[in-house]
């Protein structure tokens, strides 16, 4: 839970949040976000990438990807901690950065991912390369439902935030035979109040669905910050990696 202590960093933050997009956390002059290509049902599921321009760190308006970067959230019953972990990992020929996502619910370990993710620093598209998933029940491992890695077993590596998003654009974040979570986006100006870090402005609204399940979830990123809402899940300490 968010101490005393961290109340100023997290004020910060927010404040950071609050403002206006900087130039500076725009995408590099000379690369353009990646451009739809021909999709299946309007989802776009190919992304005309060159491999060589993606990295395992980098940041975009959206996300961080800083070794030490920590973000903490909460519901009523639950707690999830989001960390970019020091090492990386090579997948599917590309240096990936491995962010470290713990979730528990009523104060027991319930499941623990290890994501795979590039960016690419000249557009600020993120790519989805992956995930290891231990699921957990009394403190033991019990499956791996929803791992998948890019280039295995015909899975292919997704988009996750397009650097430059456009409101109505729709594309696959996974592509694997038991994980296709899919994106669109839904506002890219959006004005999100948070119980404890105060308003943020200019926030994108992404929805998340799947082919295979019939459930909505609901994302918030806040410029500057990154992930602030997770459906029930709400930001409410960030610290580490940079970026402000």
């Amino acid at each position: 839970m968010t101490t005393r202590a961290s109340i100023p960093l997290v004020i910060l933050l927010a404040m950071a949040g609050c403002a206006s997009r900087p130039k500076s956390t725009q995408a590099k002059s000379g690369g353009s976000s990646t451009q739809p290509m021909a999709s299946s049902e309007g989802w776009q599921d190919k992304f005309d990438v060159d491999k060589s321009d993606l990295a395992a760190r980098g940041m975009s308006q959206y996300i961080v990807l800083q070794p030490g970067r920590r973000a903490e959230y909460q519901s009523k019953d639950g707690k999830m901690t989001i960390t970019v972990l020091p090492e990386t990992k090579t997948v599917d020929g590309v240096q990936t950065a491995i962010v470290e996502e713990r979730q528990s619910e009523g104060g027991k370990l319930k499941e623990v991912s290890r994501n795979f993710f590039a960016i690419n620093n000249k557009t600020g598209d993120l790519y989805y390369f992956g995930e290891e998933v231990d699921e957990y029940k009394d403190g033991q491992i019990v499956g791996h439902e929803g791992a998948w890695i890019s280039g295995q077993d015909g899975a292919h590596f997704g988009m996750l935030l397009p650097g430059q998003p456009k409101v109505g654009q729709k594309y696959y974040a996974e592509m694997a035979p038991r994980a296709k979570d899919r994106c669109e986006v839904k506002d890219t100006n959006a004005k999100v109040t948070t119980p404890l870090l105060g308003t943020f402005n200019g926030c994108l609204k992404i929805d998340e669905t799947s082919p295979i399940e019939k459930s909505t979830s609901h994302k918030v990123y806040a410029p500057n910050v990154g992930l602030i809402e997770d459906d029930e899940m709400v930001l409410v300490r960030v610290e580490g990696g940079g970026g402000q």
